[in-house]
């Protein structure tokens, strides 16, 4: 009898040990194999990237505090890193993705992401960051779920449906990357993809047949979270459906004030989250419409995404126009004065149960400013370049982290400007040296002739104010101190500003970038350096153990055993507990017999 009732407490005490162990952060593991797939989303074929066979990739689902560990094997002819757009990776820009922190993944190379979603909540997606690869796919969406304790500042949905719209090519993107090299434009895109497929025939001139086109299905009286992301190449799109209002309810990890909209423009990079009552009668199948905004419409007329809202009582297909966009072809005014209506909801809960809007950033003093200034490309050394304040930024051989980490010399300059250059542009690896702790205010003023977006990796800032003409100092008086939604990709209307505000309280380099791909890979980023001048892990993470090494630390680079991954290792001390566990018990039991 002792020996039963040791029994029962030894498996009490070791079902309590396990919980303990993982229930405050728990892990949740993927394995993504990048590839190349043939796919017609535009009814031609063409070379795509896919994640685990599928195009887009999978949704990576994960809850706040979550250690998200994520293992890709590059089965690409090419390097790869993949970025996680809007996921803050606090402490730790070792994982963010991007050349200025991360060496490349070689081609035939596996690496694994671990990464804390360290108070955040909401909707983001990931895409492969180099080599203008986003352009053929491999982008997929990221959420980041409440805590059950944590409430949402609306009732819970019936349903979560992911939408990724974006412009597209069918030529592959090592002939767009080609074009760019040789100084030319990208043109026109072929057309618009929602969820990786191309348009419904809705007129039979404009689209062939034969192309394989999105169905949303949905039940009548329910209440369904739409999680919308523009994933293109550098074309605003319009989204609206059909007879339906669209809740704004969330955007980038910030709940917004709830307001309807019967359609919203979602810029390069941007997620929103919509709640979507299915309150229609269902006479017919309802139109999803993603269409190009501020060109043309009579040309761009084919660059349309199309899908398909279908009730579970439907009673037949959608026919007919599609639901008008807005009638603003000339003026910008109207998107404009929609997007500053897009406010912070400062009663809601984030990620923790204090108000969004306890952080009274309206009253925090400014410590450094800097005038980010872009302009149409233009030739540098022979080159056709892009440029923010004069300077058109080359990545370095050793990325900026790893060249700190071992104190290496004449990596990088960490001379940006705060206002734009007055003399030639020129190339270099320039990079802002942000003040820990500083609160830093950046104005982005677009002397281009287009949209363009801006993304900063890290952080949410403030979005406190946008205009048309030149952003002076008297502008400052027309900031929303109170309100401005919280985010990590903001749009810059053409001849405008937009100024947002930052709180540098994440250590890390930090890349600051357009999202409009051709412009970014032509040079139109820089990165923001944040150091805690007293080293603690408590502000920064550790390099990883499986840092990768290039430039000029390429010798410290063991040759990979590919058998072998951080996530493989985590997998295999899992199991090894488990099994030492078994064991004993096991032993035990048989000694009880």
């Amino acid at each position: 009898m002792a020996l039963s009732r040791f029994w029962g407490w030894f498996l009490i005490h070791i079902a309590l040990f396990l919980s303990l162990c993982y229930a405050e952060d728990p892990f949740v593991f993927y394995d993504f194999e990048v590839t190349y797939i043939t796919a017609s989303p535009l009814g031609v074929p063409q070379q795509v990237i896919a994640i685990n066979n599928k195009f887009p990739g999978p949704t990576i689902n994960s809850t706040t505090n979550n250690n998200v560990v994520i293992n890709v094997r590059n089965k690409l002819d090419e390097s790869l890193l993949m970025h996680w757009s809007g996921i803050q990776q606090r402490r730790s820009s070792w994982q963010d993705g991007v050349l200025g922190t991360n060496c490349p993944i070689p081609p035939k190379w596996n690496w694994t992401y671990q990464f804390q979603v360290k108070d955040q909540v909401g909707s983001f997606f990931y895409f492969p960051s180099l080599h203008f690869q986003r352009a053929a796919g491999g982008f997929g969406s990221f959420i980041i779920n409440n805590r059950p304790i944590i409430p949402i500042p609306f009732d819970t949905p019936d349903g979560d449906i992911v939408i990724l719209i974006g412009d597209w090519y069918t030529r592959n993107h090592t002939a767009l990357r080609k074009a760019l090299d040789a100084g030319k434009g990208l043109g026109m895109p072929d057309g618009v993809l929602i969820n990786g497929k191309g348009p419904y025939r809705y007129n039979d001139t404009l689209v062939p047949d034969g192309i394989e086109y999105e169905t949303i299905n949905v039940h009548p009286g329910k209440t369904y979270r739409l999680r919308v992301h523009n994933v293109g190449i550098s074309t605003s799109l319009n989204f609206r459906i059909q007879s339906h209002n669209l809740l704004l309810a969330e955007s980038e990890g910030s709940y917004t004030v709830q307001q309807n909209y019967t359609s919203l423009d979602i810029h390069v990079g941007q997620s929103y989250s919509f709640l979507l009552t299915t309150d229609q009668n269902a006479s017919s199948d309802y139109y999803i419409v993603a269409s190009a905004r501020f060109v043309n419409e009579s040309q761009w007329k084919r660059v349309t995404g199309v899908a398909i809202l279908r009730y579970s009582n439907s009673k037949g297909k959608a026919s007919g126009p599609l639901p008008d966009p807005p009638q603003d072809e000339f003026d910008k005014t109207f998107s404009m004065n929609q997007a500053r209506s897009i406010r912070w909801n400062v009663s809601a809960s984030g990620a923790r149960p204090n108000p969004q809007g306890s952080f009274r950033y309206g009253s925090i003093n400014v410590t450094e400013v800097y005038v980010l200034r872009n302009k149409p490309p233009e030739t540098i050394d022979g080159k056709r370049r892009a440029t923010l304040s004069g300077i058109s930024f080359v990545n370095p051989a050793t990325p900026i982290r790893l060249a700190d980490q071992y104190k290496i010399k004449g990596a990088y300059k960490l001379d940006f400007p705060n206002k734009p250059l007055t003399g030639p542009p020129k190339m270099e690896t320039s990079v802002i040296n942000g003040t820990y702790r500083g609160f830093m205010e950046v104005i982005l003023q677009n002397n281009d002739t287009k949209m363009h977006t801006y993304h900063m990796s890290g952080y949410a800032f403030f979005v406190v104010g946008m205009d048309y003409g030149e952003w002076s100092e008297n502008s400052r008086g027309t900031y929303n101190k109170w309100d401005g939604i919280a985010r990590s990709t903001t749009q810059v209307y053409p001849g405008a500003w937009t100024a947002i505000l930052i709180s540098l309280d994440n250590v890390g380099v930090w890349n600051l970038r357009t999202e409009n791909l051709d412009s970014w890979y032509l040079g139109q980023e820089t990165y923001v350096r944040v150091v805690n001048p007293e080293a603690t892990n408590k502000t920064e993470l550790p390099m990883p153990d499986n840092a990768l090494f290039c430039g000029a630390l390429s010798k410290l680079q063991k040759p990979q055993d590919v058998s072998s991954s951080l996530a493989t290792s985590i997998i295999e001390g899992r199991s090894k507990l488990f099994f030492t566990v078994l064991m004993i018990a096991s032993t035990l039991f048989l000694v009880s017999r």
